[in-house]
């Protein structure tokens, strides 16, 4: 494992957003749009989270998971991979990454249990063999650095106790994975993000902190105005069942092959 994130696979795996929003010629080919390619990535990420819920794994499992299959997608099609089974996939691939090991046997239970299809209800030589295309997909990187640690330490750097204690900014981080950031900026300048963010809606005044760290406050604003765009604009309905319906319908217009 890389000591720091500076000399990390995922620093040197960073990328701009024109990179992240590029659909591959075989989905372009099939009608796919950019707005229907976010749709499935967000939703998909849903279906992590709540698939871990299932087999009682950690948050970063989750969001280790999710890192993998957005960055999957930035260099396969979803006519090749179909998320159906990469996402599962990637929830047993970053278990064992992250050493929070998940049984394949139990991963498909759920599976199938949570399936409104019975064709993409996947058994065990599915994920196994899926597996080994993700990690080829991967370069076999598998150490993602995530803003948790960050956010905790700047959170007590900045004095700003009561945001520790609370549940606020670790959820505003969460809900970051809805998006693309983890594959285009630092962790430590996500954190800062959802820190400005916290610190705005709680009438916290960190101007003067902001001003010590010398960071560059563009970034950390043009952060925090993707987070509250995606709110306004990104964010799933409550109705999950509707939600997965229009993803399969999405995923069987580009006749999938798993």
């Amino acid at each position: 494992m890389a000591a720091n994130f500076w000399t990390s696979s995922h620093f040197k795996q960073l990328l701009d957003q024109e990179e992240v929003d590029v659909l591959h010629s075989p989905d372009k080919e099939k009608g796919l749009t950019l707005e229907e390619f976010k749709f499935i990535k967000s939703h998909m990420t849903s279906y992590i989270s709540k698939l871990a819920f299932h087999v009682k794994v950690r948050q970063r499992v989750v969001a280790t998971a999710v890192t993998y299959f957005r960055r999957v997608y930035t260099r396969k099609s979803m006519t090749e991979y179909d998320p159906r089974l990469v996402a599962p996939t990637c929830l047993y691939l970053a278990s064992k990454a992250e050493e929070s090991t998940v049984q394949a046997r139990l991963l498909t239970f759920y599976i199938k249990k949570m399936s409104l299809d019975e064709k993409y209800r996947y058994e065990i030589k599915d994920i196994l063999e899926m597996e080994m295309k993700l990690l080829e997909a991967l370069d076999y990187y598998l150490v993602v650095y995530h803003p948790y640690r960050a956010l905790s330490q700047l959170l007590q750097d900045a004095g700003l106790t009561d945001l520790t204690q609370s549940s606020w900014c670790r959820s505003l981080v969460n809900d970051t994975y809805r998006m693309d950031l983890i594959l285009i900026y630092p962790p430590y300048m996500i954190a800062l993000a959802c820190i400005y963010i916290a610190s705005v809606l709680k009438d916290k005044d960190t101007t003067a902190w902001f001003e010590e760290l010398r960071v560059d406050m563009n970034v950390v604003k043009n952060i925090s105005m993707e987070i509250l765009d995606f709110y306004d604009t990104y964010k799933l309905s409550s109705d999950e069942r509707t939600n997965a319906e229009r993803t399969n319908a999405i995923l069987n217009k580009l006749a999938l092959k798993a």
